[in-house]
Formats: C-alpha cells, structure tokens, sequence
C-alpha cells in the first residue's frame, strides 16, 4: 500500500531533521570553547549535508545524512592575554559560530520536522479509516 511509503519517506525526513538538531545544538553547546595550547584552534562550527536517497525495496527516494563536516571560515580573534590559549600576542582563537544563525537553521530544522508529523499523521488517519471501512 502506497501509505506505507509514506510513512517511510516522513520518518526519514525526521532522522534527518533529528541529525540535524544535534549538530546544531553541539555548535550552540560549543560557542565558547576556544583551544587549550597558545595559538590553539577553537571549536569549528560543524555543518550537515543531505543527499537524496533512492530505496530500492519501495521504489521511493528519500533523504539521508551525507555528511557532517565541519565550517572552515576564517576564526575570530579575541584579545585575552591571561587565556592560557593566547598567542604570542595575546589574541585567543574563538568559535566561527553564529548563535543567530544557528537559532535560524534551529527553526528552519524544527519546521521541517513538524511538516514531516503532520505528514506521518495524516497518512496515519487514513490508515486508521481505511481499516474502520474493512471492518
């Protein structure tokens, strides 16, 4: 029954949106953690990307996690010569995380997956009516 591929493809969609809720709340967790040796990097911002996937067994293309990479702009500077990851002149690598930005892909993630419930549940309601018909 084609409802069940639906369910499929939404469930995938929410794994994804899941993933990528992690990701962004390691970013947001991570937002001052600078290196620990002079000159040290600080935590880069870590990125997601999705790929469509076809499911050979139900003929349906869905989406999967490509890849977690990581974001390789260029990191702040902060003067803080008594940090113990200062360079030589004082400056302490910080964090290239925006907390906006990563608020926004927060919310574009949590709309996502609210869209894929709502998706999961209507296809639910027609399963269930469809078994109350057969009853």
């Amino acid at each position: 029954m084609d409802l069940n591929k639906a369910l499929n493809i939404s469930a995938a969609g929410m794994d994804a949106q899941t993933m990528r809720l992690r990701v962004i709340a390691e970013n947001l967790a991570n937002q001052d953690t600078t290196g620990s040796a002079p000159g040290a990097d600080a935590f880069r911002r870590k990125t997601i990307t999705f790929e469509n996937r076809m499911d050979a067994s139900t003929g349906t293309a869905t989406v999967q996690v490509k890849q977690i990479g990581q974001d390789d702009a260029a990191q702040p500077l902060r003067y803080d010569p008594s940090n113990p990851a200062a360079n030589a002149d004082g400056y302490v690598k910080t964090p290239n995380i925006n907390s906006f930005i990563e608020v926004m892909d927060m919310r574009e993630a949590e709309r996502s997956y609210s869209a894929n419930m709502s998706v999961l549940q209507a296809t639910r309601t027609m399963l269930d009516r469809t078994i109350d018909l057969l009853k």
